[in-house]
């Protein structure tokens, strides 16, 4: 079965078919099919979208537009390919036959090619005499990025501990005008930073960015169909270019870069020998001034310096850079539980999604500020990062009606639906919602009060209230008995503060008598 275009390739298609670059260019930079750009251009444009409605289109929606094109299978290649590394093994054992090979290929392959095939195939790949090629690099099309082999070092104060540094190598082919910095390793997220430092350093962006088959950078390393790491994908997406890997063990691919790396041995390195530094950054303004100089260097036969070469050629060719910086972005897959919310494992927190995505599997993009929900490449929430661990986020719209009515209740709403059934009633909820310290077990007692009004009305309620505030007791049970037992309906006890409520009579001792 074909695997289905990504829609974030998809949309690079269209960018890129939009800024004028023919098929087979754009073919080359992602590395896919020319007839499988052809198709999806003819498809964009008997669309009844234009380009441009496309391009602000989210995942989801381009995805539909799509849904029934896919890109080419080579695993059938791919196998062959990988039986020929067998076969060219055994070419010196003495009584070697190709068809011999064949038949054994025959056997063992579902879906084998022809022998004609398979020699016309084996001939292409290993009877040609192989040699370099000069190759031209056009101005703003592609920036070079490695990490040197070698590493540079900085001194922990207070143990006096050697710790290694990875050094950074970015190049602009063109002019091989060159950025260079340290960082602490070659994980995903110091990638992307010394990546967009780079683009920050030559001030635009090329069309693609040719990587190393580093793990950070790359998911899955193949020579035709390589599958790139999301976050780096997405960071390309931000900038408005192309990730596009070299071939695993061809070094030949990016052999600028790697003769860029052994001028900063020569350049930046050996004149570091003797110098210690105790930070990254007393390492990176060492680095910037020696990187100066040899961006400066006149080249010995084009009497100009890479700096002069990428000023008056190749800066022009560079897209602007965005408005934004980028923000390191990462995932994490979570269920919408039945509270409605998803549990964000990182720390520990929850964060609300619109209700009728309960038990609905979706992934979350986090980055340093943002937490986004998605569910079928579609956002369905959005929020502010809280760091607060096992902390609740809730947007009220999420929340279904019977939710967001409980996530309303506070003193003021008590109070609001308590006056509308009398004086009495606000009264004795005024009492309760006053005087507590931990609200939600006062709150549904609250709330039981209020609701006895549905089978007594507001009158007998208020009435009943009035008896409650007079022997101060505020308890559901006892003004639902004094309801029940229509003690509401009693005539009330004048009030005379004069006559006592105890009567006279004989036995009454007065206080002379406790002496």
């Amino acid at each position: 079965m074909a695997n289905k275009l990504d829609p974030m390739d998809l949309k690079q298609i269209l960018s890129l078919h939009n800024e004028g670059l023919s098929n087979r260019q754009i073919g080359d930079l992602l590395s896919i099919s020319r007839n499988t750009v052809n198709n999806y251009i003819k498809l964009a444009k008997s669309s009844d979208y234009s380009i441009r409605e496309m391009l602000t289109m989210d995942p989801h929606q381009l995805g539909e537009l799509f849904t029934a094109h896919t890109t080419l299978i080579t695993n059938r290649y791919d196998e062959l390919m990988a039986w020929f590394d067998k076969v060219n093994q055994q070419r010196n054992h003495p009584g070697f036959t190709f068809m011999y090979h064949y038949q054994e290929y025959q056997g063992q392959v579902s879906n084998p090619y022809s022998y004609t095939q398979f020699m016309e195939h084996y001939h292409r790949k290993y009877d040609q005499v192989k040699g370099s090629m000069k190759l031209e690099h056009e101005a703003g099309r592609e920036m070079y990025i490695d990490f040197a082999g070698k590493k540079l070092h900085i001194i922990n104060k207070e143990t006096g501990e050697l710790i290694p540094v990875e050094v950074f190598v970015a190049l602009l082919p063109n002019s091989q005008y060159a950025y260079v910095t340290a960082c602490l390793s070659q994980k995903r997220e110091d990638l992307i930073s010394c990546t967009a430092r780079a683009l920050s350093f030559f001030g635009g962006v090329p069309k693609a960015i040719v990587s190393d088959n580093l793990k950070s950078a790359v998911t899955r390393a193949s020579k035709y169909e390589p599958e790139i790491n999301r976050t780096f994908k997405d960071f390309a997406r931000h900038y408005g270019c192309v990730i596009n890997p070299t071939r695993s063990y061809a070094p030949q691919d990016k052999a600028l870069v790697e003769n860029a790396v052994n001028l900063a041995y020569q350049r930046i390195y050996y004149p570091l020998r003797d110098m210690d530094f105790f930070s990254l950054e007393d390492l990176n303004r060492e680095i910037r001034k020696l990187l100066k100089g040899y961006n400066n260097l006149l080249f010995q036969r084009k009497q100009a310096s890479r700096r002069e070469l990428f000023q008056s050629v190749e800066r022009a060719y560079l897209k602007p850079l965005p408005d934004t910086a980028y923000q390191l972005k990462d995932y994490r897959r979570a269920k919408v539980q039945k509270i409605g919310y998803v549990y964000f494992s990182t720390e520990k927190s929850y964060y609300s999604v619109p209700y009728r995505y309960i038990g609905k599997s979706t992934l979350i993009h986090y980055t340093a500020s943002t937490v986004e929900v998605y569910y079928n490449h579609q956002r369905i929430a959005l929020h502010k990062r809280n760091y607060t661990r096992g902390s609740y986020n809730t947007i009220k719209e999420h929340l279904s009606s019977t939710h967001k009515a409980y996530s309303e209740w506070n003193p003021d709403f008590f109070r609001r639906i308590a006056s509308k059934h009398g004086p009495n009633v606000l009264a004795v909820i005024d009492q309760l919602v006053s005087n507590c310290d931990y609200p939600e077990p006062v709150y549904k007692r609250a709330m039981g009060i209020i609701q006895l009004h549905r089978s007594y009305g507001s009158l007998r309620l208020d009435n009943a209230c009035k008896r409650a505030l007079l022997v101060e007791t505020y308890s559901l049970r006892r003004i639902s008995n004094i309801l029940k037992n229509n003690m509401d309906t009693l005539p009330f006890p004048e009030e005379n503060t004069n006559v006592p409520h105890i009567p006279a009579h004989n036995n009454l001792r007065g206080a002379a008598a406790y002496k």
